[in-house]
């Protein structure tokens, strides 16, 4: 093995571990803007919901230690995981502090967001830039993964789980189900230009081929308090319009996230399946990819072709 390790860093948003991290957590978010007391009560009865905080940091840690051992197996080149998120302990200037501690000179960066935004994405290259920029020693080199939802193994990871969540419903019925993609909504403002849209419609194309699906339709989620249109159809319209046209089985698939938090355990799980319940409607959602077998194999092979494309372009 290489004498120094090289880095891989996985990057998440952060989330409150407990509901008394709610408001400083908000307040990171928001820049130090003032939060409005009931949107702070809002947000604190969200996660009461799922337990009291959000699990986001415990997946992220269980990703990160699946794939380190995934990456050491029969490996010359010694990889060291950490994990930095933008909005919550611990920061990504945390885990640089601590990979320059252990040695690394050599970085692979990989957002936990598998389609690119300049507001998903792009907003980790400034607290990372600003982490490198601030070290007293020399920075590593840092290979960026910028997109990852149409990489073939991303893709049957996905298509996977949505295999297993269609034999949830009786076999006389799956012909019927309808299956919703769904993924964080942006601002319609933020959108033009953007490849957002674009490469989720494209990554759930290839996951409905591969799973062998031909009725689906895309749909967003969990639009934020920002004033201004946001991208839609909310998934919500989409299903009562589904039930108004008399589809009775939906199967949700938030292909654009990578594990398990508030905009899963509560938007899908609570407020969402409530809805359902309501119309009429069996709803069934694809498990989380989290630090499953096949998305560990999917991040091993990110980091090892990002890593091997690096080293061809230096030779």
């Amino acid at each position: 093995m290489t004498e120094k390790p090289v880095g891989v860093l996985l990057m998440a948003y952060g989330g409150p571990l407990s509901l008394d991290d709610v408001a400083p957590y908000l307040a990171n978010v928001r820049g130090g803007r003032p939060t409005p007391p009931e949107l702070v009560q809002k947000v604190k009865a969200r996660y009461a919901r799922i337990g009291g905080g959000s699990p986001l940091l415990a997946y992220t840690l269980a990703q990160a230690m699946a794939l380190e051992k995934r990456l050491n197996e029969g490996s010359e080149t010694h990889f060291r995981t950490f994990v930095g998120m933008r909005h919550w302990h611990p920061y990504i200037r945390d885990a640089v502090a601590g990979m320059v501690a252990a040695g690394v000179e050599k970085l692979v960066a990989i957002p936990m967001a598998p389609h690119y935004s300049r507001l998903s994405v792009g907003a980790y290259h400034r607290p990372l830039a600003e982490a490198l920029d601030g070290l007293e020693a020399a920075p590593p080199r840092v290979t960026f993964v910028e997109r990852y939802g149409s990489h073939p193994r991303f893709v049957a990871a996905v298509a996977g789980n949505v295999r297993q969540a269609l034999e949830h419903f009786p076999a006389e019925s799956r012909e019927q189900v309808t299956v919703i993609f769904t993924a964080h909504s942006i601002p319609q403002r933020a959108a033009v230009g953007d490849p957002y849209a674009g490469e989720l419609q494209e990554s759930a194309r290839l996951v409905a081929d591969a799973a062998g699906v031909t009725s689906w339709q895309f749909a967003y989620q969990s639009a934020g308090a920002r004033a201004g249109a946001w991208l839609g159809p909310d998934v919500g319209d989409l299903l009562a319009q589904l039930a108004d046209r008399g589809v009775r089985n939906v199967l949700v698939v938030p292909i654009g996230f990578v594990c398990d938090h508030v905009e899963i355990l509560y938007d899908i799980d609570v407020e969402l399946a409530e809805k359902a319940k309501a119309l009429g409607v069996r709803m069934e959602r694809s498990p989380s990819l989290n630090a499953s077998p096949a998305f560990i194999d999917a991040l091993a092979a990110l980091v090892r072709e990002s890593w091997d494309a690096d080293n061809a372009a230096r030779t």
